[in-house]
């Protein structure tokens, strides 16, 4: 398809207008005009785009690309040693940020939902980008634990007694820790995300809504998969998802 066509379907589909980010959302570095096969990744690490040109892509898609507000302008460094990369190989740079985490079939949250057996039920805060249910089976906070590291494949960290009972659950990907207050706000059990705070112990152990800190690379590899399964089952696009391990 057209890199045009391309563009128009995404900003359409994810709604990116709707949204007020930290970062441009949608295409970032424009490579070339026709795509055919696409890379998607989490972050547009250097590694990442040395794979995706290894493997003859004509785009990659990820949720962390660059241009985030406040990081210093200028074309420098390793931002220059990237960006060039993707130049020299006419290679087309898409990256969705809130857009991707939100989106209510192919986001990170609803994906990430999908991947523990959670049931959504509802959302709230700020741009809907907290998602509240329940548990697909009686758990308790060990089980919940438990699940989260066998499926994540990443060891979580948990704060909260593990006996107890965890029925209603409230989550957001990445580094939300900031939305504890939110879900204490839910009455939920348990809040999942992908980072801790210092101040994120404190508020979990005193308001009794216990908190797992599922890592913010693995509570985010989910989203940006769907969107590529989604783009190659409707335009026959070829897909290729590679994986750029992150222990935060």
């Amino acid at each position: 398809m057209q890199r045009a066509e391309l563009d128009a379907y995404l900003d359409q589909y994810l709604d990116v207008a709707k949204f007020r980010d930290y970062c441009p959302n949608g295409l970032q570095v424009e490579g070339k005009a026709a795509v055919m096969r696409i890379v998607t990744g989490v972050t547009a690490s250097l590694a990442l785009i040395e794979r995706a040109i290894e493997a003859r892509a004509d785009a990659v898609l990820v949720h962390h690309g660059y241009f985030w507000r406040g990081e210093d302008p200028r074309i420098v460094g390793i931002k220059r040693s990237r960006i060039a990369r993707l130049l020299e190989h006419d290679l087309n740079l898409y990256a969705f940020h809130l857009p991707l985490d939100a989106h209510v079939e192919v986001g990170n949250n609803v994906a990430l939902a999908r991947t523990l057996g959670l049931m959504v039920e509802g959302r709230s805060g700020e741009n809907d980008l907290v998602f509240y249910g329940r548990t697909d089976t009686p758990l308790t906070l060990a089980d919940l634990a438990a699940r989260v590291e066998q499926r994540l494949v990443r060891a979580p960290l948990v704060i909260g007694d593990t006996d107890r009972a965890i029925e209603r659950v409230a989550w957001c990907t990445g580094a939300a820790q900031g939305y504890l207050e939110e879900a204490v706000r839910l009455g939920v059990d348990a809040y999942i995300t992908g980072e801790a705070s210092e101040q994120t112990v404190h508020l979990a152990r005193e308001s009794g809504v216990a908190f797992i800190g599922a890592g913010h690379h693995a509570t985010e590899r989910y989203g940006i998969q769907a969107l590529g399964a989604h783009l190659a089952g409707r335009f026959g696009l070829e897909h290729v998802h590679i994986d750029d391990p992150n222990p935060v």
